[in-house]
């Protein structure tokens, strides 16, 4: 019996689990699906969370709701990959493999912000986790005055355009609560303009200015004065706050960094057409955990999806892969 084994069964590892079962026949592959949480979050709804539109049980499920039927659902922690050996260790097994896929997406480090962690959960908060936009959504519900930072640490980081989003969702809750006169808010990136790609940057940038939505471009973040409630950059420009939410640096997962796989952030190195991981035979990356440029969001997993599928496929027939993913996402 041969082996594929998908590390992380968020939507990455999901999608190519259900795939890849109705591609290889059960009879001669076993397909295991490792994750260390029970829990499939639905990222996006956290968005939702800070503003009392979704709670945090609207956007948690059973992950084995998701996983098809003849994928084997383990739950464990990953604790160390070996390619030579082709095999996986976790914390109470080993699990070697003929085929890996690595699903294991991205974290918040926000520790790696000299300062961040003073203030960390008191006056800075984030909604890149359902912890901290349940927190986030407490610290708002009573916010009637002062000033709102958004400031994005660095890139790259999940979801470029959650950032805005989430401005121009402060902007109507303040308002639809009677307190936006007496609120600033202030996006602060380290991006040119208020949005990654030029013509859609200039429409929303023209909408914060209708919104006054203050837009400070080019900021390269350097430490957190939790004390004093400001950030400051790397040329000394600093930005008050009496309300941080903080989008901190995204690095990979540790296990990559442990087993030596990714690089300093804990991204894999990856063909950026074959979604082949570079340094290593019959390993493919998709999602957050891969290094390729493009939006680190469940939209790139999808489409990736089809591209690894299809190339798990030929490679098993002895065909080579094709370079078909163009970096495309909605």
């Amino acid at each position: 019996m041969k082996k594929l084994v998908i590390l992380g069964s968020g939507t990455g590892g999901t999608i190519i689990a259900a795939k890849m079962r109705a591609l290889l026949s059960e009879t001669q592959w076993e397909i295991t699906i490792i994750d260390r949480d029970w829990q499939h979050h639905y990222q996006p709804g956290w968005l939702f969370i800070p503003f009392g539109i979704y709670t945090a049980q609207d956007c948690v499920k059973p992950k084995v709701k998701y996983i098809p039927p003849g994928v084997k659902f383990v739950l464990d922690e990953i604790t160390a990959i070996d390619p030579a050996q082709k095999q996986v260790k976790t914390k109470r097994d080993t699990y070697p493999y003929d085929w890996l896929v690595i699903a294991t997406g991205c974290r918040l480090v926000p520790e790696e912000v000299e300062g961040m962690m003073e203030g960390w959960g008191r006056d800075i908060h984030n909604f890149y986790s359902q912890d901290g936009a349940v927190a986030l959504y407490e610290k708002l519900k009573y916010f009637e005055k002062g000033r709102v930072v958004i400031n994005i640490a660095e890139l790259p980081f999940k979801c470029p355009v959650a950032p805005l989003e989430f401005a121009f969702m402060a902007d109507w809750y303040f308002t639809v609560n009677g307190v936006r006169p007496h609120i600033e808010i202030e996006l602060v990136t380290p991006l040119g303009a208020a949005f990654t790609k030029p013509v859609a940057a200039g429409i929303l940038g023209h909408i914060c200015e209708q919104k006054n939505i203050k837009v400070t471009t080019n900021y390269q973040i350097a430490q957190v004065n939790a004390g004093k409630k400001t950030i400051v950059s790397y040329g000394g420009e600093e930005v008050p706050y009496d309300l941080l939410v903080a989008i901190p640096p995204n690095f990979g997962a540790q296990c990559l960094i442990d087993s030596g796989l990714g690089d300093p952030m804990g991204y894999m190195d990856t063909d950026h057409h074959t979604l082949q991981a570079k340094n290593y035979d019959h390993v493919y990356v998709i999602g957050d955990a891969t290094n390729v440029p493009t939006s680190k969001a469940g939209a790139v997993a999808h489409y990736e999806a089809d591209t690894i599928a299809a190339n798990l496929q030929r490679e098993i027939d002895g065909q080579p892969p094709r370079p078909d993913y163009d970096g495309h996402a909605t």
